[in-house]
């Protein structure tokens, strides 16, 4: 079979007045028609690169220097930049991991699909409406002749990205680039997306690159496999072959960091290739601690938190278009209790109410009814501010995104001290000195306090993050996506950091996410919500073994397979 596309000693580079980066470093691949080619590795790695250089959109003053790329029989990595505009359109589909950057909000999906139908296949207006709704009807979008009027901000995120799957296959391509088109993805339609391309590919023959630093999508979706690293090709295969026998140290590294869902490890494997995989140490933070803030022992039964019959509902302002308003019931008639020293974990879909009942027990939200709790006390509806000051500084969150939740402007000292000085916890001197001592729990050295956010990668911005939570001797721990934006094997770094602040100081944590793996490793006790009512609360061994709710084996269906067995990677990776 001769190649879609293949790529020769590609070598891509980045001029400064700091040097020469190679971003690319003799890269060669072959991607087949019919065939789902997988590109791996972490941030910075160089695989969404290797598409910006097919399609010509490097950011400028990055170019290639060395290496040819040969498409359809064709050189084109000399074409000008028209052929390559052409090129990009007509032949070659690109699909983004956030949809909303494809999408012109100021269109109706049907303009938009209709424009590059007519721009590229020169059909007419009633040809191209005609295409517009068979792409619709492709990629499962209902009610399409509806739908296609629609703006891209009335539809959910999977919905969108389908959206832009069929705008990318408007022109019908011979080869459709995918860059992590599924990262931002709720694992039910992370498979739908993940099903659709691999359906495509077959009715289409399309020749697929999909980006992706997911191993769970690699094993799932993909036919062949190249491992990239700091710019270069380390591993390439039969996607299968390279899951169960790894050579490269860095590919294994990457598969031993894969949180598993068939059983807990007490933590992640030290992934001896990847960088900066900076160990956290706790054990003397404990003494640092105030009798207050003294260890629990693990399993008493005393519950620390009791959330009752809590109830969320918004109302969503009527306009001339929309109607009169509505009232979305976020939160449902929610109970559950949490026990001292236990992680408690919250899973469910984008929309399920979650992070809401994260923002109600923070008190970001007031809760339409219901109590809640925190170790005996009310601590809903008006309270004096002594005792609301006192739960704010012992319950303290973990974001998703660390960067938005800092302030740009200030040094990193300053951002974990803050909350010291607004409680009084200590003098200015004093906090500063606490805040040394914590970059250095979390594996960063003193000099990080006096640099700003944006300095960091995002990995460390968590791990900055932790520090500022843990600032103020929390006793409950709230953790709302802490990874989900993060590289694997930084992943990995970040929730055994959260499992040895577990273990050594016995904190209470709830733990948010929809990564069933995650939780998996991390959670005592799980909750199962949908649609802002709780489903399921149990052990989580019984309930990854023994689920009860349909809806919660349907999740557990869809976790991607395992892409390889923890002892097949024993003999190359140290545990710590």
């Amino acid at each position: 079979m001769s190649s879609l596309i293949r790529i020769n000693n590609l070598q891509v580079e980045y001029p400064s007045r700091h040097g020469v980066f190679i971003a690319l470093n003799q890269i060669s691949l072959n991607v087949d028609a019919g065939t789902i080619h997988g590109l791996v590795g972490e941030s910075g790695a160089g695989k969404s690169t290797v598409g910006s250089a097919i399609v010509g959109l490097l950011e400028n003053p990055g170019h290639i220097t060395a290496g040819e790329i040969i498409f359809d029989g064709q050189r084109i990595d000399e074409h000008s930049e028209k052929s390559l505009r052409a090129l990009r359109g007509r032949s070659i589909g690109m699909i983004f991991q956030d949809p909303l950057t494809s999408l012109n909000p100021l269109l109706t999906v049907a303009e938009q699909l209709t424009e590059t139908i007519i721009y590229h296949l020169k059909f007419s207006r009633k040809e191209a409406w005609e295409r517009c709704l068979q792409l619709l009807r492709e990629v499962d979008i209902p009610d399409p002749e509806q739908r296609a009027h629609y703006y891209p901000h009335q539809f959910s995120g999977g919905m969108r990205q389908r959206v832009v799957i069929a705008l990318a296959l408007c022109s019908e391509p011979k080869l459709l680039i995918a860059d992590e088109p599924t990262t931002a993805l709720d694992v039910s339609v992370q498979a739908q997306i993940l099903q659709l391309i691999k359906r495509l590919t077959k009715s289409h023959n399309l020749g697929v690159i999909l980006v992706t630093h997911d191993m769970g999508v690699i094993a799932q979706t993909t036919d062949k496999v190249t491992v990239l690293y700091q710019g270069q090709v380390v591993e390439t295969g039969d996607t299968q072959t390279i899951l169960k026998d790894p050579q490269h140290g860095y590919t294994q590294s990457l598969l031993s960091a894969v949180p598993r869902a068939d059983r807990k490890l007490k933590r992640f494997p030290h992934a001896s290739w990847i960088e900066d995989d900076v160990q956290s140490n706790f054990s003397d933070l404990l003494d640092d601690w105030k009798a207050s803030s003294v260890k629990i022992v693990k399993g008493e039964s005393q519950n620390i938190l009791s959330v009752n019959k809590l109830n969320m509902h918004f109302k969503t302002a009527g306009s001339l278009f929309s109607g009169a308003s509505k009232i979305i019931k976020a939160v449902n008639d929610v109970s559950f209790d949490v026990k001292r020293g236990e992680v408690f974990g919250i899973v469910g879909e984008s929309g399920s109410g979650k992070s809401t009942v994260a923002r109600m027990i923070t008190r970001l939200y007031e809760p339409t009814s219901g109590n809640i709790a925190f170790e005996g006390e009310s601590v809903t509806g008006t309270i004096p501010k002594v005792r609301l000051n006192h739960y704010r500084r012992c319950t303290q969150m973990i974001f998703q995104d660390p960067y938005s939740s800092m302030n740009p402007r200030m040094r990193v000292r300053d951002i974990i001290a803050e909350p010291i000085l607004l409680y009084g916890l200590a003098n200015k001197k004093e906090a500063f000195l606490r805040v040394n001592k914590l970059l250095e729990h979390i594996g960063l050295d003193t000099a990080a306090g006096l640099k700003f956010p944006h300095e960091f990668s995002g990995g460390q911005r968590q791990r900055i993050s932790i520090a500022r939570a843990l600032a103020t001797e929390p006793r409950l721990l709230i953790c709302d996506e802490p990874t989900s934006a993060l590289d694997v094997s930084i992943q990995a770094q970040i929730l055994n950091i959260l499992k040895d602040l577990q273990e050594v100081l016995g904190l209470t944590m709830i733990f948010i996410s929809h990564d069933l793996p995650v939780i998996r490793q991390m959670c005592d006790r799980v909750a199962v919500m949908k649609q802002g009512h709780l489903l399921e609360l149990t052990e989580t061994a019984e309930l990854f073994n023994s689920p009860k709710h349909e809806y919660t084996r349907t999740l557990l269906k869809l976790i991607p397979s395992a892409p390889v067995t923890c002892d097949s990677v024993d003999s190359h990776i140290t545990t710590t």
